[in-house]
């Protein structure tokens, strides 16, 4: 028999806020956090941090002469990090392992550093370690003073989901009791916008949801960048302080027509939902939160991939990229964290300008997505302490 592995913390710094109870009152709100802002020399939709959350940065960065050069993508895990550990009640003397990457990484710090280049065709010193692949998890040690295991990577928009995979593997195996995982993203820089709208997946959209993530009806992809990062503390066995359990992982990857693309009926998260689900009846999945970057085929091709699996009895289905963007690789650990509030509260969060759909009674087992370039697609099924 498998080992559970119970959600000890769950915490988040997003354009939500980074308190629970904050958290949720923006759900509850039904209104977009997503607005114009001037990205370089034009002005996109964006969902970007509030201000107190833009000072705790500042502030942070102010706190040791060595967190100055840090890029974003490092300060916002470093400080969701601090908070989930605090939740967990962990010390510096409980050994555990790290896994937090990044889809794009430190891509402000890129960006200075290359245009610096261009026009000096010298670089600073820091250039090489605050940019490094690792830089987030590494960082994160150093602050938490941690000696277990550290790692890190990078696999496009499902990034935290696979660092949860990663944590669940160790866990089982044996090798480790408690791993700290998750994923970060400061995407809001000009070259990272530009190369979404070289895809043409970036909105033009200038309605009060410039997002129409799981829109099926819309005729244009309207993709909008969002930044973040999400952690969770992860422990073996039954635990009385447990958020949730993990009941099940599942992951797959569609073989390639290019390099951007997912089959159109995305045959890597029919895959990965079926392992994730395993032998639990589907009439006992009551709600998934979706991927759904608010692209055509994206949208549409995990709506299709979701029919297959379940037929007509579709469980509830929601996203949160009409609200927060695509925080690319931490996308899937905020997906997840609305999973666990949703069953915390026992509340369903819907998209608004989608069709109401029938109701559950109650939300015990959530099935969450995630899909990144390249169709390698995550499914995490979690479920409610008893």
């Amino acid at each position: 028999m498998l080992k559970p592995i119970a959600i000890t913390a769950l915490a988040s710094f997003s354009p939500l806020g980074n308190q629970p109870e904050l958290i949720w009152e923006e759900y509850l709100k039904g209104t977009s956090l997503i607005s114009e802002k001037e990205i370089g020399t034009q002005k996109v939709p964006v969902a970007s941090l509030p201000v107190s959350l833009q000072q705790l940065v500042v502030d942070l960065k102010a706190s040791d002469y060595k967190y100055k050069p840090l890029d974003n993508s490092v300060l916002y895990a470093m400080l969701a990090s601090r908070e989930a550990i605090r939740q967990a009640g962990w010390s510096e003397n409980d050994v555990f392992g790290i896994n937090i990457g990044s889809s794009r990484g430190a891509t402000e710090l890129f960006e200075n550093y290359f245009e610096e280049f261009i026009a000096t065709g010298k670089t600073s010193t820091l250039a090489s370690p605050t940019t490094t692949l690792g830089n987030i998890s590494t960082w994160i040690a150093h602050d938490l003073k941690s000696t277990g295991p550290e790692i890190s990577h990078s696999i496009t928009c499902s990034t935290a989901l696979h660092a949860l995979l990663n944590g669940v593997a160790w866990l089982r195996s044996g090798m480790a009791e408690k791993f700290l995982v998750g994923g970060s993203e400061a995407p809001l820089t000009p070259f990272t916008i530009a190369q979404m709208q070289a895809l043409k997946i970036y909105s033009k959209d200038t309605s009060e949801f410039p997002c129409k993530a799981f829109d099926l009806e819309k005729e244009k992809s309207t993709m909008v960048l969002g930044e973040g990062a999400g952690i969770l503390c992860l422990e073996t066995g039954i635990h009385e302080s447990a958020l949730a359990y993990v009941e099940g992982v599942g992951y797959a990857t569609d073989i390639l027509e290019h390099g951007i693309s997912i089959s159109t009926e995305a045959e890597c998260f029919k895959k990965s939902m079926r392992m994730a689900i395993g032998n639990v009846p589907l009439e006992e999945i009551d709600a998934i939160v979706m991927h759904a970057p608010g692209t055509l085929k994206g949208d549409t091709s995990e709506y299709k991939a979701i029919q297959n699996v379940f037929g007509d009895a579709l469980p509830m289905l929601t996203t949160n990229k009409w609200k927060i963007g695509h925080t690319f690789g931490s996308s899937g650990i905020l997906s997840l964290e609305m999973a666990v509030l949703m069953m915390q509260h026992q509340q369903f969060i819907e998209v608004p300008f989608v069709k109401p759909q029938a109701k559950r009674n109650a939300i015990r087992k959530v099935l969450v997505n995630a899909v990144g370039f390249g169709g390698n697609a995550v499914s995490v099924l979690i479920s409610k302490p008893v």
